[in-house]
């Protein structure tokens, strides 16, 4: 997995794309110039189309100029990780170029343990349903695989969700807050190695979706009986 300071090397002008919060957050990372931030409450479909218009214009830069492409796959807002996901099929499509992804959790883990005395402690995301997406992070900063658990089985120890994450449900215990800002998040964090290469840009799941096979049978007065 590649770092952020490779991206740079390899493609020059980074598009950061992230709505997995209430933020739709917009960013051009260049090797050479000063990075640009565009941040909104808009939702993602209109949010981020203006924000990355707002960035483009400011630096000069067509979307054609763009090298690579760097998104957010959640965990978070579905419909926005959604959003993003089908406007970078569409500019792939257009134009062929590298996406990369990264995972909201993580890459909050890694900032707030940097920041924080090295510890151990677990990043948690309302993930519906009384569960919740959590990632544990080390003392030494390493990563343990993204799970989702019941509100029950959360675990123990220190608890910290990202600021400005949707929450549908109450936690069962108080937790702490981590920043999610991505001006601050990217500046801290661009030699870890937090992004993925996909050629196929989708919001993450835990396990991919089961669909039940529909039979094709006629609805009739004698099928309804035997149910």
């Amino acid at each position: 997995m590649p770092s952020l300071s490779q991206l740079l090397a390899d493609h020059e002008n980074l598009l950061i794309l992230d709505a997995a919060s209430t933020q739709t957050q917009v960013g051009l990372l260049r090797p050479a110039a000063p990075s640009l931030w565009q941040r909104t409450p808009d939702e993602a479909g209109r949010g981020m189309f203006v924000a990355t218009q707002q960035i483009l214009s400011g630096s000069g830069l067509r979307l054609d100029d763009i090298g690579a492409f760097v998104f957010c796959e959640g965990p978070g807002s579905m419909l926005g990780v959604r959003t993003i996901a089908m406007a970078l099929r569409t500019w792939v499509a257009l134009k062929p170029r590298a996406v990369f992804s990264y995972q909201s959790l993580a890459l909050a883990a890694g900032v707030y343990w940097l920041a924080n005395a090295p510890r151990p402690f677990t990043v948690v995301a309302d993930a519906r349903r009384d569960t919740w997406h959590v990632q544990p992070i080390a003392t030494d900063g390493l990563l343990s695989p993204i799970q989702r658990v019941p509100a029950a089985e959360l675990p123990a120890g220190e608890l910290v969700t990202p600021e400005n994450f949707r929450a549908w449900s109450k936690p069962p215990r108080a937790f702490g807050t981590c920043g999610y800002d991505l001006a601050q998040l990217f500046a801290a964090l661009k030699d870890e190695d937090l992004f993925r290469a996909t050629e196929a840009p989708d919001a993450f799941q835990h396990e991919a979706p089961e669909y039940k096979k529909w039979p094709a049978t006629i609805h009739s007065s004698e099928t309804a009986t035997k149910k």
